[in-house]
């Protein structure tokens, strides 16, 4: 079978048009605790947000189906599927792209995180069933893998992390440049960018938005600390040195522009929150920014606000949906524009 770097497809980037915006309601108790009900909320708020400017499907076992229509508005609607988390950038298809207009899906192996939960089946089989219902090509991938792992910026640049891709406990054995190769194969990438960080808290062990997001080509936002002291500091200045020093596929030296890191915050057990800025959704004519009741909201609000100014920015609480682990863009998943590939 051929690969879908083969036959012309590649990953977009986040700004690139989308027909509809993939979600999956929030039902893991052990991640979201008493916190559960506040973040089915709070993830309604987000669907009826990004359905101002576009589509959302979400992504809902039979028995919460109802729910979903009370808690969302109506651009929002529902496809019934047995699901086991809402981290659906994850765990969903990586849609890719084609110069004719085309679109169709990559669907990669999953054990939750490394086998982070026991229960996996119903999150496995999403990519197929959303695939198949939209009547699109599916391309099987050889890696245990998930979409937070990775950023690209459209033009063949892809960042990736080594401390979710390469984990033992995903992948076993699995070198750099084997890794290297089937990302250039799976999702069209003709330079990778390695990084190696995980901020304190982050379940997934590496979300690349918890720590950057590309504003465009050559072009991205990194969040950091000031206090040398801090439990993130080491993450954000590895990430950052090593991005410093990179070109991208065109041969353009990376620019990084720096947001300061939320006020730090715990979870009930008091344990660190993965509280991110650049944990954020660009949806069609419009940014969603992450708020955190943090004395820096405001100013990454205008920070962001002017990076993209060409969207219409929304700030959005983000403080009960990080409980569960991850933010926005972690749990949102854009299908681009286009022909579905037969």
């Amino acid at each position: 079978m051929t690969h879908p770097a083969d036959d012309g497809f590649r990953l977009p980037a986040d700004w690139a048009p989308h027909s509809r915006c993939w979600m999956a309601w929030p039902v893991r108790s052990e991640a979201w605790g008493e916190h559960l009900g506040q973040a089915r909320e709070a993830v309604g708020e987000v669907a009826e947000a990004i359905a101002r400017f576009e589509p959302v499907t979400m992504i809902a076992k039979p028995t919460k189906v109802a729910e979903v229509s009370l808690l969302t508005a109506s651009g929002v609607s529902s496809f019934s599927l047995p699901q086991d988390d809402s981290w659906l950038r994850d765990n969903g298809p990586s849609f890719v792209t084609s110069g004719t207009g085309h679109v169709a899906g990559v669907q990669w192996r999953w054990n939750a995180w490394g086998g982070r939960y026991t229960e996996v089946d119903g999150d496995a089989m999403i990519p197929e069933k959303m695939l198949e219902q939209l009547s699109m090509r599916r391309y099987q991938a050889p890696l245990v893998f998930e979409g937070s792992a990775v950023m690209t910026d459209g033009e063949g640049t892809l960042i990736a992390n080594e401390r979710m891709i390469l984990d033992p406990k995903r992948n076993p054995g699995l070198q750099r440049a084997e890794a290297d190769t089937i990302l250039k194969q799976q999702l069209g990438a003709e330079r990778v960018i390695w990084i190696s960080a995980a901020i304190e808290g982050d379940p997934a062990g590496g979300r690349l938005d918890t720590m950057l997001c590309f504003v465009k080509p050559g072009v991205l936002l990194v969040q950091t600390t000031q206090d040398k002291n801090d439990a993130n500091a080491g993450a954000y200045a590895d990430t950052t040195e090593r991005l410093k020093g990179a070109t991208d596929a065109k041969g353009r030296q990376l620019q990084l522009v720096e947001i300061e890191q939320p006020r730090p915050r715990q979870s009930d057990e008091g344990k660190r929150l993965p509280l991110a800025y650049t944990s954020l959704y660009l949806a069609n004519g419009g940014v969603i920014i992450p708020a955190f009741e943090a004395p820096q909201d405001d100013r990454a609000f205008a920070a962001i606000a002017k990076l993209f100014s060409d969207r219409q920015p929304v700030q959005l609480l983000a403080s009960d949906i990080v409980y569960g682990g991850g933010g926005f863009r972690a749990m949102t998943l854009p299908q681009p524009a286009g022909l579905p590939a037969g």
